[in-house]
């Protein structure tokens, strides 16, 4: 079956239609729109995100299956939770939420990962996800050191669902216990799903496991129409959770 091409009012193909194992862009299901907030809501509702590279259209993707971080499953290994403790008591150390988003985004699509070349946060999606932000909807979780940013994360929070994006750190662990932090906030939300989308080792040992496409579409039906009961904002209290 032929992709879709998307005009700028076209509705999402229905995610099925997705290319399979078996092609070369497995999870590929449409091409072209746009990255306006309306766009990126309707498609991140559907369990479908933007991904593409300098020079191509802009590629929607739904993988079969999906990698999510449950976070009741969530592993605070005793190495990340001693230094978790360590740097919570420290003076100058802080976990912050939301208060240098265009910072953490920028860091993202900089910050050099192994065996990847150049970066898919290319400028427009920095543009796309900022003003998610300011709509309320994209967040930042953040570890500062000494008035530093020093690692992080982004995604965005629809009802109670959680769609993370990407992380950096320029620091030891610093990415890691921003991902703490996440889940923290997200046990004390009742927002039970992290979406991770793509498998990766690092997020595996962290207790993140694949589900089939089906799975995490029901779960985003019951789940992203729900509004949150607290606003999305950094609670000290939110450590409890984790149980430090």
């Amino acid at each position: 079956m032929p992709l879709t091409w998307l005009e700028p009012h076209s509705p999402f193909p229905p995610t099925h239609q997705a290319l399979g194992a078996e092609s070369e862009a497995p999870g590929l299901l449409a091409v072209g729109a746009d990255l306006s907030v309306q766009r990126l809501l309707d498609a991140y509702r559907q369990g479908i995100y933007p991904w593409y590279s300098e020079g191509q259209p802009i590629l929607w993707w739904t993988p079969e299956p999906r990698m999510v971080l449950p976070v009741a499953e969530f592993k605070l290994h005793r190495s990340l939770r001693k230094t978790l403790l360590k740097f919570l008591r420290a003076q100058g150390c802080e976990i912050r939420v939301n208060t240098a988003f265009e910072r953490v985004i920028q860091a993202c699509a900089t910050t050099p990962r192994d065996g990847q070349a150049g970066t898919w946060i290319l400028p427009d999606m920095v543009q796309a996800y900022v003003s998610l932000h300011q709509h309320g909807v994209a967040h930042s979780v953040e570890t500062w050191v000494d008035g530093e940013l020093v690692g992080g994360l982004y995604g965005l929070c629809i009802g109670h669902m959680f769609f993370g994006e990407s992380m950096f750190a320029h620091r030891t662990d610093a990415s890691k216990m921003a991902l703490a932090g996440l889940v923290a906030l997200c046990r004390q939300r009742d927002i039970p799903l992290i979406d991770c989308q793509q498998n990766t080792a690092h997020l595996s040992t962290m207790g993140a496991r694949p589900i089939p496409r089906a799975e995490f579409e029901a779960h985003l039906s019951t789940h992203v129409g729900v509004p949150l009961a607290q606003p999305w904002a950094y609670d000290p209290y939110c450590w409890t959770a984790l149980g430090l």
